[in-house]
C-alpha cells in the first residue's frame, strides 16, 4: 500500500552499503521509519534529498511485516541550511529532535508537535542563537504533552516567571524579543532540568550542548 506525506528528516543512518534508514516526523503518521534503497549511490534519486531536519513530500510503501517501510519518491521542499553553517544552531536542532523522540511513541499522529518542530528550526535559522529559543521549545513541547508547568505555583521570581509565561505561547516571535538577564537564564535553565527530569526520568540528550555558552 502506497501512502503520501510530508515530513521531516529527524536522523538517518546506513543500512547498507548503498541503502539508508530515514526516520521523519510527520503531522499524520507521527514518527515513522523509511528504508531509501540506493539513495548512498552517486546517481540516486534521492541524492540531495535526505538529510537531517530536510522537509519534504515523500511516498513510501507500508510494510506489513514490520515498522521499517520502503521510501519511493522524495519532493524537497526545505532544508533549514543555516543550521549547518553555526554549530550552536546544530546542537539546538539536535536536542529538539532527541526531546521529541524520546517523548513520544512512533507511528502515532503528531500534528501539532510537527508544526511545533518546524516553528522552532525555522527560529533557529533566522534567530541569533539565544537560550530562551530552547527554553521556548520546551514549554511549548511540554504543553503539547499535557505536562506544562504550573507557572503560578512554582518558586521562580516574578519576572522570569513572566518571561516563562510569554515563552509558552504559541507566538515564537514574542519570546525571542525577550531580553534576559544572566540571572534569569540562569533561574529558567535550573527550573526546567528539575522539572524535566522529574516528568521524563531523565534528560533529553544533548540539552547542555544546546545552551552551550550561553547560561
Amino acid at each position: 500500500m502506497i501512502e503520501n506525506a510530508t515530513g521531516l528528516v529527524l536522523r538517518t543512518r546506513p543500512l547498507t552499503e548503498t541503502s539508508l534508514i530515514v526516520h521523519w516526523l510527520t503531522p499524520n503518521f507521527g514518527r515513522i521509519a523509511t528504508v531509501a534503497k540506493g539513495a548512498r549511490r552517486p546517481k540516486s534519486p534521492f541524492a540531495g534529498k535526505l538529510d537531517l531536519f530536510y522537509v519534504a513530500d515523500f511516498s513510501f510503501s507500508r510494510s506489513r511485516s514490520s515498522d521499517l517501510h520502503q521510501l519511493r519518491e522524495v519532493s524537497l521542499r526545505e532544508t533549514h541550511g543555516a543550521i549547518r553553517e553555526d554549530i550552536l544552531k546544530l546542537q539546538q536542532a539536535a536536542y529538539a529532535v532527541n526531546f521529541i523522540g524520546q517523548a513520544t511513541e512512533t507511528e502515532t499522529p503528531l500534528p501539532a508537535i510537527y508544526e511545533l518542530l518546524r516553528g522552532f528550526l525555522q527560529s533557529v535559522c533566522y534567530q541569533k542563537s539565544e537560550p530562551q529559543t530552547v527554553f521556548a521549545f520546551e514549554l511549548k513541547l511540554l504543553r503539547e504533552l499535557g505536562l506544562e508547568p504550573n507557572l503560578t505555583e512554582t518558586h521562580l521570581a516574578a519576572g522570569t516567571k513572566k518571561i516563562a509565561e510569554i515563552l509558552a505561547q504559541d507566538n515564537w516571535a514574542a519570546g525571542l524579543r525577550l531580553k534576559l538577564t544572566d540571572a534569569q537564564a540562569l533561574e529558567l535553565r535550573q527550573f526546567l532540568h528539575g522539572f524535566l527530569i522529574f516528568h521524563l526520568e531523565r534528560l533529553p540528550k544533548g540539552r547542555a550542548a544546546a545552551l552551550a555558552g550561553k547560561v
